[in-house]
């Protein structure tokens, strides 16, 4: 049974705000729609996961050192900054500072507010509730997810243009902002003190020290193959996703017996094909702690969703390149499902090695990776996706991830 108060309503708010992302569903078809090559879309993709991959340390260690909550208020400040570049300046090169922005408010976010969580199960004393707790929350991101689809649908539908669902997501991200203000001051974490005459001094000691306690997480080589297992599934997870946009358009397109809907059809079914499909992942979030105890290990399920999870990638290419542009649909829905059921795993299996100090230093590193394998994937995807096709890409994508996945296999430990 979950441990059900205040504060769990306040980190389920904050997920299903935050994934009010109306843009998410049609981000590919905008800059599609703007006249960008697939390698075009992957550069911005890649400026904005260089961006993150650039700030997430320090990021992660001005929160510890900080205070979470104060990264989090930036972090949604830097969101709404871009939102009203994508809206008002339609260049590329605009476009680009924008991702910067919003690399910036990834990097400010990603890892803190697990970090919050984490440290707030620890002072209730409630750690072993890890992956159902964190599964729990991220099940009403995917809500949020779902209900972004259909209002995204309809704001594309009657405006004609793809470039209102930015400026529309301000407001979620506006009341995102005020929830973080209210959060409780102990969950900044812990802020080492001492008594040195010169605060600026202070910070830097504490600066030190946590920087120092990360780079000794790297020395453990258990770690390390659990954060290169989490981020490289997530980075070609978060690489490929999208383009299941251009592929659900097609298809409803070119379906026959979708004819009945006169006007704008695609708009239509890629918001309901993307409400059904975070609905879907919603419920593999709260039921990700049965999945995982399906399997002998948690180490063991997170190797076997790995497989399953890049298989159904490479299977969407073999139907893509086969004209099968529904089996193809079915295979991208099951690969986000099984991402659901992945990740409140992967964060509760690397919580339990990362001390609790560098907590938010720790999981902002996994991001950090994580962006890294994007910002490398993205344009070499756009450019096969271009020269090749999409059904391509993904095969060829997925069969390189498959040749190294016995280095950074999780070593399988029975559950107790």
């Amino acid at each position: 049974m979950i441990y059900k108060d205040l504060q769990l309503f306040k980190f389920s708010a904050y997920g299903f705000l935050k994934n009010l992302r109306f843009f998410d569903v049609f981000i590919l078809l905008f800059f599609r729609q703007q006249g960008m090559t697939f390698l075009q879309i992957g550069t911005l993709i890649s400026i904005r996961e260089i961006s993150i991959t650039i700030l997430e340390i320090p990021t992660g260690l001005i929160a510890d050192c900080y205070g979470r909550r104060n990264s989090m208020i930036f972090s949604f400040i830097s969101y709404i900054l871009s939102f009203f570049i994508f809206f008002f300046f339609p260049k590329f090169g605009f476009y680009a500072v924008a991702m910067i922005l919003f690399g910036m408010g990834e990097a400010f976010r990603t890892g803190t507010h697990k970090a919050m969580i984490l440290e707030y199960l620890k002072q209730k004393k409630i750690t072993n509730q890890k992956v159902e707790y964190y599964g729990f929350t991220r099940s009403w991101s995917q809500i949020g997810s779902a209900l972004a689809a259909l209002i995204a649908g309809a704001i594309v539908f009657y405006s004609g243009n793809y470039k209102y669902v930015f400026l529309s997501s301000v407001i979620p991200y506006i009341s995102a902002l005020f929830l973080m203000i209210s959060y409780p001051k102990e969950l900044d974490g812990f802020i080492e003190k001492k008594k040195h005459p010169n605060l600026i001094k202070e910070i830097f000691i504490n600066f030190k020290s946590t920087f120092k306690d990360f780079i000794n997480v790297f020395k453990n080589s258990k770690l390390r193959k659990a954060l290169v297992n989490s981020s490289l599934f997530d980075g070609l997870f978060k690489t490929v996703k999208d383009y299941i946009q251009p592929i659900i358009k097609a298809f409803a397109l070119s379906s026959s017996f979708l004819l009945f809907i006169k006007d704008k059809r695609d708009t239509i079914v890629v918001a309901v094909i993307y409400f059904i499909l975070f609905l879907l992942s919603s419920y593999a979030s709260r039921n990700s702690g049965k999945f995982k105890n399906k399997f002998k290990s948690l180490s063991k399920a997170i190797n076997s969703s790995f497989i399953i999870g890049i298989s159904f990638i490479m299977l969407a290419g073999v139907f893509y390149f086969l004209s099968l542009k529904f089996i193809t649909i079915i295979c991208f829905i099951v690969l986000y499902v099984f991402q659901s059921f992945r990740r409140p795993m992967n964060v509760g299996y690397i919580s339990e090695i990362i001390p609790s100090k560098v907590m938010a230093s720790g999981l902002s590193a996994e991001s950090q990776m994580k962006t890294l394998f994007v910002a490398i994937l993205s344009p070499i995807m756009g450019l096969l996706a271009d020269e090749f096709g999409i059904g391509k890409a993904l095969i060829i994508l997925t069969f390189l991830t498959l040749l190294v996945f016995p280095l950074i296999r999780i070593q399988e430990k029975k559950l107790s």
